[in-house]
């Protein structure tokens, strides 16, 4: 007698046990995602160098809520054209740790690319502050600029700024993860990506900093030397990443994220191929 196919189940658990990709594909991407954070970085300093560094721009812009508003625009369109390019359509253009720590829980980024990943993106954090400094010479790595190295509002405990970097980030992770849920909704997800920075540094930034991104931290405060508070800047984005994750994969299991790249599924170069399928 033939045997009934088991109905399948309504509830789909990610499945993480698949063949890691070729380690020659795990460095190319890693090396793009180091460029793409160098630039980044790179990009950050020249901003906040300008803008809030002495310079005729930033005379301009006295009020430093409004400086930072148009940092976080400038920040934010940034991210956006970085996930969209060539290498970010390729490698994902995850430019931080919590992002690659968020798509391995959600099932679609293997779990050997994710320390690769992690040291990738430091380090071009760490490049990206020092070819500021080559370029711009003092005035990117003396106050008020500082390597555009971020410290807490006066007030703010340890504590304090650990639980708020663990909600902001789990809130952009639950969200963007949301988005790459829906076919229709997974091509905006750059533009998410960058209104949602841009709203951190100009509403956070006179308190927690508004990082977001424990790269965006770890090149300025140890060029800088400002690591006084850089654990929790390390550490709180990821904790609230992993929490968004399995928040995600609990309430919203019916529905599968779709891609690991930020640009949504229309990627750029070499698939992963995971879980017995090809991941773009």
């Amino acid at each position: 007698m033939r045997e009934a196919a088991a109905p399948p189940s309504r509830r789909a658990t990610p499945n993480r046990t698949g063949a890691a990709p070729p380690p020659a594909v795990i460095a190319g991407h890693s090396a793009l995602e180091c460029l793409l954070t160098s630039v980044l970085l790179f990009g950050v300093i020249t901003i906040v160098r300008w803008i809030a560094g002495p310079s005729p721009i930033s005379d301009a812009i006295p009020q430093i809520h409004l400086k930072l508003l148009v940092i976080g625009l400038c920040v934010g369109l940034l991210l956006v054209g970085l996930i969209r390019s060539r290498p970010g359509r390729i490698s994902g253009g995850h430019l931080s740790p919590a992002i690659s720590l968020a798509m391995w829980r959600l099932g679609v980024f293997p779990g050997a690319s994710v320390l690769p990943y992690i040291a990738a993106q430091l380090v071009g954090s760490v490049l990206g502050v020092l070819a500021a400094r080559a370029l711009w010479g003092p005035a990117a790595g003396n106050p008020p600029v500082a390597d555009a190295a971020l410290q807490p509002g006066v007030g703010w405990s340890a504590g304090g700024l650990y639980l708020a970097e663990a909600v902001s980030v789990g809130g952009i992770v639950y969200l963007v993860g949301l988005f790459l849920k829906s076919p229709k909704l997974a091509p905006a997800v750059p533009w998410l990506v960058g209104f949602l920075i841009c709203a951190a540094i100009a509403l956070l930034g006179t308190t927690t900093g508004g990082s977001e991104n424990p790269a965006r931290q770890f090149g300025p405060a140890v060029v800088s030397g400002q690591v006084g508070f850089l654990w929790v800047y390390l550490l709180a984005p990821m904790v609230g990443s992993a929490i968004a994750a399995a928040v995600l994969n609990r309430l919203h299991s019916r529905r599968a994220v779709l891609t690991h790249r930020l640009c949504g599924t229309q990627g750029g170069g070499s698939a992963l191929h995971f879980k017995g399928r090809t991941v773009h």
